[in-house]
């Protein structure tokens, strides 16, 4: 299973970042190898509609769950048609929200946690 949780940096020690489509990066976590790579979310780039420009990153990237802060209506609802699971309300380091998965320790949402733009 391939995490992806948005980040502020490009490692483990990062913090993470509330936004989902404004990120700067997603660490992606392997949690069958331990291996992680690193995606630069170029849909915060979009001029409209990052949230849905980021869903589209990470499924063509096969990530089957994200863990952010905050996920609008339209994330949201790309994320959902693409299968990817969503863990929102994350703070802290990118490596204790996966140790937390690891552990079963995170709430999957079930509906967006913010309004449209992160408002």
């Amino acid at each position: 299973m391939k995490v992806a949780i948005s980040a502020s940096g490009k490692t483990l020690d990062s913090e993470v970042n509330p936004r989902l489509g404004r990120c700067e990066y997603f660490i992606v976590y392997n949690m069958a190898t331990g291996e992680q790579s690193v995606i630069e979310n170029t849909g915060r780039f979009s001029q409209g509609s990052a949230g849905i420009a980021t869903a589209k990153l990470l499924n063509d990237q096969q990530v089957d769950a994200v863990i952010t802060g905050n996920v609008g209506p339209n994330a949201f609802s790309a994320l959902a048609a693409a299968g990817i699971v969503m863990y929102t309300g994350a703070t802290g380091k990118v490596s204790e929200m996966v140790e937390k998965f690891k552990l079963g320790q995170l709430t999957e949402a079930k509906f967006p946690n913010v309004g449209p733009h992160g408002r």
